[in-house]
């Protein structure tokens, strides 16, 4: 077995580090790439000792090494997710799953759900005040929420009215418990994890009342929507998903297609907000009906706030070269999406906004990586990004966004995602109205 050869780091205690992380994540790893360079060792009570790697190469190493090489870690979402979720399979039965899950989110069925999204969309900026401030990401929570729940489920009904109770508690609590690792058995029956449980097993209760009806209904190979796809669906040994597996794969597409997408639309807010030249090319390319812009746009706002900024892998060979580093078994891996986005090679002038640079390019496969990357990218970026889309058309098509001059909002960690901490606030009036902009609002856009 070759020498292990680990990058240094910071020698402060490991509950200081994670505290570190924990309040200021994104200022954090900037400094200690000052510091140390493009890779760095932390000590974090949750994931032990962990290599945090920023060079385009070495991550490309990691993304594009096999499942035998590296892995989820141990301690993965499918902890939360359940043991059928694509999170916590490996190997042939991640291959399997992913190759089930894959249709209903690209090609013909994908752009099935455009018109999902806009009456969603529609429906949730209706109750928008006018020329009043407001924070944007409770009502983009509600628009993903309610598409992916209709995407994967289809009709309405008053399970899905339960689930649309259910969902953000049971995201919120499991965003906790993946922050703070508190121990499953701690406080016994009255603690967050038995609150979890109670959470899983009502979500359980009514995945199984709705798999039922679906079972029952005679046109459901004329149905669209996911869970529909999924009774059908067979491996290629002919076999099918298990009730617990489908209830486990639902709940990673509702809880991974819904939090992240809002969260990138309220960044999505806050950052046109003070940047009112993009804005104003935006509007008009919607009423001349192109795109291009915007899409270059909703790739930028991922560089520049990536709302989730790590990707964790582990090794499981004996050993593993990654680069300039020999890594023993069992080590893991931090991908700092963050510090890839910030590369200067990569992305000249990168901490400013700038969609124009993504204007008839995209981002490399291994360089702009908001999705993360390789076998585990995820498997909704498309339907993601093209409900980023139609959400961010049809609102530059009915309000009016007005810009200003306040500071940035800072990243606010939520336990898995990096969020606006003022939650994308914005203040709009309805274009149709054809209102006239109050002159202090007129005076903040000039100054902007």
């Amino acid at each position: 077995m070759p020498a292990i050869r680990l990058p240094d780091g910071p020698s402060t205690p490991p509950i200081v580090q994670s505290l570190e992380m924990l309040v200021a994540r994104t200022r954090t790893v900037r400094r200690l790439y000052d510091r140390f360079g493009s890779a760095f060792t932390m000590h974090m009570p949750r994931f032990g000792r962990s290599i945090v790697l920023a060079d385009p190469d070495e991550i490309k190493a990691v993304f594009t090494a096999g499942t035998g090489v590296v892995a989820n870690p141990d301690a993965s979402l499918g902890d939360f997710f359940g043991p059928g979720s694509l999170f916590a399979v490996e190997g042939d039965e991640h291959r399997r799953q992913r190759k089930l899950l894959t249709p209903p989110f690209h090609g013909r069925r994908l752009s099935a759900y455009e018109a999902l999204v806009e009456e969603e969309t529609l429906r949730e900026v209706a109750t928008w005040p006018v020329g009043t401030e407001f924070a944007t990401m409770d009502s983009m929570m509600r628009i993903t929420l309610n598409v992916i729940l209709r995407a994967v489920f289809g009709a309405e009904g008053a399970e899905l009215e339960q689930l649309r109770k259910l969902l953000p508690k049971l995201v919120w609590i499991a965003s906790a418990l993946a922050a703070t690792s508190v121990p499953e058995g701690m406080f016994g029956r009255i603690g967050p994890w038995a609150r979890f449980r109670s959470y899983r097993q009502t979500y359980d209760e009514i995945v199984g009342r709705l798999i039922d009806r679906t079972i029952d209904d005679e046109r459901i190979s004329d149905r669209d929507d996911v869970l529909a796809m999924l009774l059908q669906a067979r491996h290629d040994d002919g076999s099918t998903l298990s009730r617990s597996e489908i209830a486990d794969e639902l709940l990673t597409l509702l809880t991974a297609g819904h939090e992240t997408t809002a969260t990138t639309l309220a960044w999505t807010i806050e950052r046109l907000r003070r940047h009112p030249d993009v804005l104003r090319r935006l509007v008009a390319e919607v009423d001349a009906g192109g795109s291009e812009l915007r899409s270059a746009t909703l790739l930028e706002v991922q560089r520049v706030r990536p709302v989730l900024d790590l990707a964790v892998r582990q090794v499981r060979a004996e050993s593993m070269q990654v680069g300039r580093w020999t890594l023993p078994r069992g080590q893991k891996i931090m991908i700092s999406i963050q510090l890839m986005h910030d590369n200067e090679k990569l992305f000249p002038n990168a901490r400013a906004f700038d969609p124009d640079r993504f204007l008839g390019s995209r981002p490399g496969t291994f360089s702009g990586i908001p999705f993360g990357g390789g076998y585990r990218r995820c498997i909704g970026a498309a339907f993601a990004t093209m409900e980023m889309n139609i959400v961010l058309r049809t609102l530059l098509r009915e309000f009016e966004l007005v810009p200003t001059t306040a500071p940035d909002e800072r990243r606010h960690f939520r336990g898995v995602a990096l969020a606006p901490a003022k939650k994308g606030r914005a203040v709009v009036y309805p274009r149709s109205a054809r209102h006239v902009v109050p002159e202090s609002d007129r005076a903040a856009e000039a100054t902007a």
